[in-house]
C-alpha cells in the first residue's frame, strides 16, 4: 500500500515572504579563507592576500558559491517550509543567477526567502515524494543584488526511505596508497591549471563548442571532511546569526528520533551545542552513519549545497579572475558518500553573444564518483571577455 503524503499545508506559505536570515557580524577575510578550504577550491584570490592584492580586485574576495554560507539552511528553508508530517528532506538542485556585485571582507549580506512552487511525483526510493522549489535573492549592505538561488528539496516519508536504505552499501570503499598517490596527481593536475591561469583572463573567443574543461577531482569523502564543510557555513557558528523565530522542526515533519532543536535561537542561549545540527537534529545524518540510514543513506552522506558549490567553483575557477558564472542549473541525483571520490568534467556546448551583448559560453556539466555513478548534472552560462583587437 502506498504511503499518503500530506503537502496540503504548503499551499498557505507560497509566494509570501519569510522570515529573513540575518548576520550579526560583517565577513571577515578568515571567513571567506574556512570556505573555500572546506570545499577543496584552493583558488588564491581567495585566500592569498598578496596574490588578491595584486589582481584585478585589489584584494581578497570571496568565490561565487560564497552567498549560501550565510543562509541559515543553506537555502533550503523556502523550499521545505510547510508541514509534511513524518518526512525527511534531500537536497535536489540548485538554480543560480549571478548579477556581478562580488563580496568582500566587511560586507553583511542578508537574503529575502519565497516559497515557490511544489509537486508531488511517485519515486522508487520514497514512494509518493514532494518535489518543493523555493527562492533567495541575496543582498549585500548598500541593498546591492548580489545572486538569486532556487533550490529544490526532495521530501519523503522518512519510513519508507527507511525501508528503503540500501544494505549492500553501508561500507567506504578501502584506498591503497598507490591509488592514493594516484588520486593525488589527479587533483594536482586542475589546480595546476589553476596556477598556469593565474591573473590572465580566459578571452571567449579562445573557447570552441566541444572543448573539454579539465578534470577536477577530490575526496576521498570522510566524516572528517563533512563535518568541516559543515563547520564553513557561518551560520553554523554559535551567535553568528540573528535565529529565524518561525522555524519549528516539528511543524515540518521532523517528529521522533531525529527531532531536534536545529537553529533555535532560545535554546542557542541555553546549549548551543544542541541547536547547530552537527549533533542533534536532522542534519546529524550527513555526520552519524545511524542516523544516515534511518533515513534512507546507506552512510555518511556530504551536503546538496556543498555540492552546489563544488559545480560554481569548478566553473569559476576555468573562468579565471575576468570570467564570471551567471547562471547556472544544477540537478543533484545522489549524494557524495564516505569512502568515495568526486570526479567533476564538462564539455562547451555553445559560444554565443546574449541579448545584453556579453560574451558568453554554454557549458554542460557533470559530477561523478569512482564507479561512474552520477551525482549531479549541470548546464551553465559563463561570461568571458573577448580578446582585444
Amino acid at each position: 500500500m502506498s504511503t499518503i503524503l500530506d503537502t496540503s499545508d504548503i499551499d498557505t506559505y507560497l509566494g509570501k515572504p519569510m522570515q529573513p536570515a540575518r548576520m550579526i557580524d560583517p565577513f571577515a577575510n578568515n571567513d571567506i579563507r574556512r570556505w573555500v578550504q572546506a570545499m577543496h577550491y584552493p583558488n588564491r584570490l581567495h585566500y592569498d592576500a598578496m596574490y588578491g592584492m595584486q589582481s584585478r580586485f585589489g584584494q581578497l574576495i570571496a568565490p561565487q558559491s560564497f552567498p549560501v554560507t550565510m543562509d541559515d539552511g543553506h537555502g533550503s528553508a523556502p523550499s521545505c517550509i510547510g508541514l509534511i508530517p513524518n518526512s525527511h528532506m534531500l537536497f535536489g538542485g540548485d538554480e543560480w543567477w549571478f548579477y556581478g556585485p562580488r563580496i568582500v571582507a566587511g560586507d553583511r549580506v542578508w537574503n529575502e526567502r519565497i516559497p515557490f512552487d511544489y509537486t508531488v511525483k511517485e519515486t522508487k526510493f520514497g514512494g509518493p515524494t514532494c518535489f518543493q522549489r523555493g527562492d533567495n535573492f541575496y543582498y549585500n549592505q548598500h541593498g546591492d543584488l548580489i545572486a538569486k538561488q532556487r533550490s529544490t528539496s526532495i521530501r519523503y516519508s522518512q519510513s519508507a526511505g527507511q525501508a528503503n536504505t540500501p544494505t549492500d552499501n553501508q561500507n567506504d570503499p578501502v584506498w591503497g596508497d598507490e591509488e592514493l598517490e594516484a588520486l593525488e596527481t589527479r587533483k594536482f593536475a586542475w589546480i595546476q591549471m589553476l596556477h598556469d591561469l593565474g591573473h590572465s583572463a580566459r578571452y571567449w573567443d579562445t573557447v570552441n563548442v566541444g572543448d573539454v574543461l579539465p578534470e577536477r577531482v577530490f575526496g576521498p569523502h570522510s566524516i572528517v571532511s563533512f563535518t568541516t564543510e559543515w563547520r564553513s557555513y557561518s551560520f553554523t557558528q554559535w551567535g553568528s546569526m540573528h535565529r529565524r523565530t518561525d522555524l519549528n522542526m516539528a511543524e515540518l515533519g521532523f517528529t521522533g528520533p531525529m527531532a531536534g532543536p536545529e537553529q533555535d535561537p532560545t535554546e542557542e542561549a541555553i546549549n548551543p551545542e544542541n541547536t547547530d545540527g552537527a549533533y542533534i537534529g536532522p542534519s546529524r545524518g550527513h555526520l552519524f552513519p545511524r542516523w544516515a540510514r534511518f533515513i534512507g543513506m546507506p552512510r555518511g552522506y556530504g551536503y546538496g549545497a556543498s555540492m552546489g558549490a563544488w559545480i560554481t567553483d569548478y566553473l569559476a575557477g576555468w573562468a579565471g579572475e575576468w570570467g564570471m558564472v551567471r547562471h547556472s542549473a544544477c540537478n543533484y541525483r545522489s549524494p557524495a558518500l564516505t569512502g568515495d571520490i568526486t570526479i567533476q568534467t564538462a564539455t562547451v556546448t555553445d559560444v554565443f553573444v546574449d541579448a545584453d551583448g556579453r560574451h558568453m559560453v554554454q557549458i554542460e556539466a557533470k559530477m561523478q564518483n569512482q564507479t561512474g555513478a552520477i551525482l549531479a548534472t549541470a548546464k551553465a552560462e559563463v561570461e568571458l571577455p573577448k580578446r582585444p583587437a
